[in-house]
């Protein structure tokens, strides 16, 4: 039997019938799709989506920022759901590879459906046809297959038949997953076909828990019970896999501390006796030193990027060794790890068994726990410091995590904000935190908030935007109150990019091209621009209010919570207020020659820190094989 329908028509319904089973729990996949339509995709996808009610259609009101919203939305999801994002040819798609390459990054599964030129060439050239005298198999739409898992075009209708079934591989994979693309040339989508009815029954795709090779469990425990100075980096995929529990039970009894990169963060409740908070860049003094002393760093679910290896300079012990366990065999196989090429919550509950009878010693859980007590008094301090007006933001981010429930979510991106709530950001719940940090995108954040909001409606979510990022997508407040979702937007207004130019301060610069200022004598140096959020956001439809002090946020945000729609409130901060960084450094090479004497001593720094990046190679013996003593960090950092 065939059921008769174009390309596009059929494309819908399939979606409409994957599902996902992890645990013996099913979720149906897609949730709907954002679009906004334009000559390459009304009459195709439009069409099918307006005859076909029961798969929902959000209108966005930016195609980045679809794809950010569907990005949030298959975090908050552990990537068991996602949304489709489909747009015309032309700018609607190139609109969507900076969020594409977010979602990729991130490896978080996202289906982007854009429209593309006519498969049949003989009107070329069509509106908004990019031309090459290379060739004629090319579209703007070739620029995703670098930023895309999976990249498809769709010439004839009866290739859906094998490019969904890959498209779906790839997007339930833990390993594979990120955005997958399929270029929907706009004659193809009208075109009709005969397909077989089997091809529009459901379909469950399992999500597996894959286990390591038993024999490497083994040489991880002997690793794990040989340690002297073991320390956790709990990545994302802890937060993925579903393995809090896991990781808090194999903490417990072994004793070995835990610092989490930002994808990571809320891993453990904040005040788990082993939890050390931030690592890294953004980390925090303990976490910092235990990592730089360590004999045995144990990489769960985590990718290594540089902020949070210190751009390879935060293992300093000649003898360290890594075991690294994450699906992915890309991360598995980083810092010549013992790889554990399995899902993080089986290999925890494995190793836990493994290690039943291992502890650390007294010392070093005595220091872990002073390590523990100084950070608590250190955060107290630093939110609760009284300054300005303006207020810091180290204030704002105190006084907004001591209003917030343990469900809540706090969402942000980009700027000078995710390195303080990495380090300050006290997490109760898993779910808690989201920051998108892998591509660090501005513009990030509302289109995030939406999607979290959309995954999971009966928790309150907290946006925390900088006036910059907000001034780069701030649109989706629209569609927020258009579909019903309330979220609670808090503007930092610094007047300019305090995150840049702070770092253009420690690079020797003054702050260039960071503040918003007049142009006055030929250069941006005049009087600040003040710039009015409130009536923007009111103007977008939100409930809006400008607070002048900690008092006033505090008040606002309580009538926030029981708002009927999005509220946003715009706080000024002092963009010089910064919240330190903590025994940890950050590769950012800085300029050889220069004229300013700021920018030369910056260099010399530069060149003295940056001899101690590492690289690792494999070590089969144990440290004190090795003649290196594990007791000695003062001596091993002069190596």
């Amino acid at each position: 039997m065939t059921r008769r329908r174009t390309m596009a028509q059929a494309l819908i319904e399939f979606l409409q019938q994957q599902y996902v089973e992890r645990d013996e729990v099913e979720h149906q996949f897609f949730a709907g799709c954002f679009g906004i339509f334009g000559h390459g995709n009304v009459a195709g996808i439009g069409e099918a989506l307006q005859e076909n009610p029961g798969f929902p259609y959000y209108l966005s009101r930016n195609e980045q920022a679809m794809v950010h919203t569907a990005a949030a939305f298959a975090k908050m999801s552990n990537r068991l759901r996602t949304l489709v994002c489909t747009s015309s040819i032309g700018p609607g798609a190139t609109n969507m590879l900076t969020g594409a390459a977010a979602a990729t990054i991130n490896r978080l599964p996202v289906l982007l459906l854009p429209g593309d030129i006519f498969a049949r060439r003989n009107v070329a050239p069509v509106l908004q046809q990019l031309e090459s005298d290379l060739s004629q198999d090319i579209s703007v739409n070739n620029c995703f297959e670098p930023v895309s898992r999976y990249w498809d075009r769709i010439q004839r209708p009866e290739q859906l038949l094998t490019a969904l079934p890959e498209a779906m591989r790839v997007l339930t994979s833990p390993a594979q997953t990120g955005a997958v693309t399929l270029a929907l040339p706009q004659d193809v989508q009208a075109e009709a076909f005969d397909y077989p009815e089997e091809f529009f029954e459901k379909r469950v795709w399992m999500v597996t828990r894959p286990r390591a090779d038993a024999e490497v469990i083994h040489t991880a425990a002997e690793w794990i019970l040989s340690a002297q100075k073991p320390i956790v980096i709990a990545g994302g995929g802890v937060i993925y896999s579903d393995a809090s529990d896991a990781l808090a039970t194999f903490a417990t009894h072994t004793g070995i501390p835990v610092g989490e990169t930002q994808a990571g963060k809320g891993s453990l409740p904040y005040d788990h006796p082993q939890a050390l908070g931030a690592i890294g860049v953004t980390g925090t003094p303990g976490a910092n030193i235990l990592a730089r002393e360590a004999d045995l760093v144990i990489g769960i679910g985590t990718r290594y990027s540089d902020f949070t290896t210190a751009s390879k300079t935060a293992f300093q012990n000649p003898a360290v060794r890594f075991i690294n366990i994450n699906v992915a065999e890309l991360d598995a196989y980083k810092h010549a790890g013992l790889p554990l090429v399995a899902d993080a919550r089986a290999s925890l509950e494995e190793l836990s068994v493994a290690t039943e009878d291992y502890s650390v010693d007294s010392s070093y859980a005595h220091r872990i726990q002073q390590f523990r007590e100084a950070w608590m008094a250190e955060v107290e301090k630093i939110c609760n410091q009284r300054h300005g007006p303006p207020v810091s933001q180290a204030e704002v981010i105190g006084a907004v995590n001591k209003l917030v429930h343990p469900r809540d979510v706090i969402v942000c991106a980009a700027g000078s904000l995710p390195g303080d709530l990495h380090k300050l950001w006290r997490t109760r719940d898993s779910k808690g935190y989201h920051l998108e940090y892998g591509y660090s995108c501005m513009g990030y954040e509302i289109a995030g908030g939406l999607g979290v909001k959309m995954a999971d409606p009966s928790r309150e979510v907290y946006v925390l935007v900088g006036d910059g990022s907000y001034l780069m997508m701030a649109q989706e407040i629209v569609t927020s109150i258009q579909e019903g979702y309330k979220l609670n937007v808090v503007v930092l207004d610094n007047h300019g990019f305090s995150s840049i130019g702070g770092l253009s301060r420690a690079c020797g610069g003054d702050g260039f091209g960071t503040e918003y200022r007049y142009r006055r004598n030929g250069s941006l140096a005049g009087e600040v621009i003040e710039l009015d959020f409130v009536a923007n956001a009111a103007s977008l439809g939100a409930r809006a209010v400008r607070a002048k002090t900690r008092d006033d946020l505090t008040s606002a945000l309580q009538k926030a919570r029981t708002a009927d729609r999005t509220s946003v409130v715009v706080i000024e901060t002092d963009i010089e207020a910064r919240v330190p960084g903590f025994e940890s450094w950050w590769d950012v090479p800085i300029a050889e020659t220069a004229k300013l004497a700021s920018v030369q001593t910056a260099r010399a720094a530069y060149d003295k820190t940056r001899n101690k990046e590492r690289y690792f190679f494999a070590k089969d013996k144990k440290p004190e094989i090795l003649g290196v003593s594990a007791e000695s960090p003062a001596e091993q950092n002069k190596l």
